[in-house]
């Protein structure tokens, strides 16, 4: 006899812990000075704490949403959140830069385990008339992770030292895996063969992709580097080729880019990952060295992009299931390029901060109208066996696109300060080093001259790089109806434990 379950209550244990891995991805950057200094490391090691993680987390996905698909999004959920917390615990634990970088490798590993499972349950358990209102929370928790994250981590760093931002995970991990073992339906799970060419092929050429965009401007975009890149989309191209002509069961069902709303969903999260990792690198850089701010105050100039992402989000996602797919997610797109190109116009040494926080509020309510729109748009139409799947592309797209805008946007910085006949430092890094501050005035003055106008002109990136998503969530189609698909069995699963 099977229990009606609230599916409410599984998603609240859910994005607990999906809080906590999204808040990982950001939080370390306002951390590595202090890493840094207590290590006594360089640049480019310190810059592998953060990198590790993002190659361990990006590459595995497209399996780990399978995993989910063959052994239950539950029981894959809780063994990631395990590995995660553990891996934080050995992180705050860690006696030298490498073991720090050992363990976030791992860390990175729970987390992939983990996020697809949270969107495979959504599709699974809430019809598609309330899967707007779910992916709103989700969404939101999605958004507002990304932005507190280096507000978090610089209040944890001026109180207690880097380690805290590791040891918090893991009373909070405990808690995340009590909920969710307890709240989470065991759903049906669906006989798959596992595509293991397709699982070499793709964790291959991801990785030599993400590895070489990562370690680019680290090494001068070398031959080697463009070599392993080259190498990565070649051996890339030869999965799509695997999984198109697998009679099997692909790891990737490259049906699912028949539907035309996932495979534009994919270009928009892409473009959003992208642009939102590269908002960051300037924009802290040009209030911790032109303002003079603390890692601390330079987090807190975001808090309302926070905020406000947090309480729309959830409100903007109840009002999506009522309006055709392409409005609000183009209108956020639009609004937050238009927000980045107010940034670039506030750039200068004596920008308005208070007006540049309230430009980050709009920006805040733009992201609400992307997040959860835009995932509950990919995931409507997907049939219930492909939810894991799904999830798992939709996720490795994202991912890339935040690897590619970390690249990118790093890159161009360290162009346009080149330009500017400066020598440009651990760019976006451990900006809370030398102040420029210290300086005499007729030299300070025409430093952050160009440096805000090198800073200002890099910030034009992210803001293009939008237009991207508005041109992709302009050619939405309407949903249809999609009950026999996914909301039927939406409901049968609900009930399943």
């Amino acid at each position: 006899m099977t229990t009606q379950r609230n599916p409410w209550l599984a998603l609240y244990a859910l994005v607990v812990g999906f809080f906590m891995i999204l808040l990982d991805m950001t939080i370390v950057a306002v951390a590595n000075p202090a890493i840094m200094k207590d290590f006594n490391a360089d640049v480019s090691n310190v810059i592998w704490v953060t990198s590790a993680y993002l190659l361990t987390y990006a590459v595995p996905l497209l399996v780990t949403g399978r995993l989910g698909d063959r052994f239950g999004p539950k029981n894959i959920y809780l063994v990631g959140l395990a590995v995660f917390t553990l891996a934080s615990l050995w992180c705050a634990e860690s006696t030298s830069i490498t073991m720090l970088i050992a363990a976030r490798a791992v860390q990175g590993l729970g987390a992939a385990l983990m996020t697809p499972q949270t969107m495979a349950v959504i599709t699974r358990t809430f019809p598609p008339d309330k899967r707007g209102a779910a992916m709103g929370l989700w969404g939101g928790v999605a958004g507002l992770a990304t932005l507190v994250g280096p507000i978090l981590g610089g209040v944890l760093v001026d109180w207690q030292g880097w380690q805290w931002i590791f040891y918090v995970n893991v009373p909070i991990g405990i808690i995340a895996f009590g909920l969710a073992f307890w709240l989470v339906p065991s759903l049906p799970t669906h006989q798959h063969k596992f595509d293991l060419v397709g699982v070499a092929l793709s964790a291959v050429g991801m990785f030599l992709l993400v590895f070489g965009i990562q370690e680019g401007n680290t090494h001068h975009w070398d031959a080697w580097i463009w070599a392993m890149i080259i190498a990565g989309v070649v051996v890339l191209g030869l999965f799509i080729w695997n999984q198109a002509t697998n009679t099997g069961e692909p790891l990737v069902p490259l049906s699912l880019f028949r539907d035309r709303n996932f495979g534009l969903s994919n270009l928009a999260i892409a473009s959003m990952g992208a642009a939102v990792t590269g908002v960051f690198v300037p924009s802290y850089f040009y209030l911790q060295q032109v303002h003079g701010m603390t890692p601390t105050r330079s987090a807190l100039v975001f808090a309302p992009m926070a905020i406000l992402t947090g309480v729309f989000a959830p409100i903007i996602g109840k009002i999506s299931d009522k309006v055709a797919p392409r409005v609000i997610p183009t209108v956020g797109f639009a609004v937050f390029s238009a927000t980045l190109f107010a940034f670039a116009v506030l750039m200068k040494p004596d920008g308005s901060i208070p007006l540049f926080m309230i430009v980050g509020g709009i920006a805040g309510i733009a992201n609400a109208c992307i997040w959860a729109p835009l995932a509950t748009t990919a995931t409507h139409n997907l049939p219930v066996q492909q939810a894991g799947a799904g999830a798992g592309v939709y996720n490795t797209t994202r991912q890339i696109g935040s690897v590619l805008g970390s690249a990118a946007i790093s890159a161009l910085l360290t162009a346009r300060i080149s330009a500017q006949g400066l020598q440009s430092g651990p760019i976006g890094e451990g900006s809370g080093g030398t102040s420029l501050h210290d300086l005499p005035e007729r030299i300070r003055g025409p430093l952050l001259e160009k440096i805000s106008t090198a800073l200002s002109e890099t910030m034009y990136l992210p803001a293009l790089i939008l237009l991207i998503g508005v041109a992709a969530s302009a050619f939405f189609i309407g949903h249809g109806k999609s009950e026999g698909r996914a909301g039927d069995r939406a409901k049968a699963d609900i009930g399943a434990h």
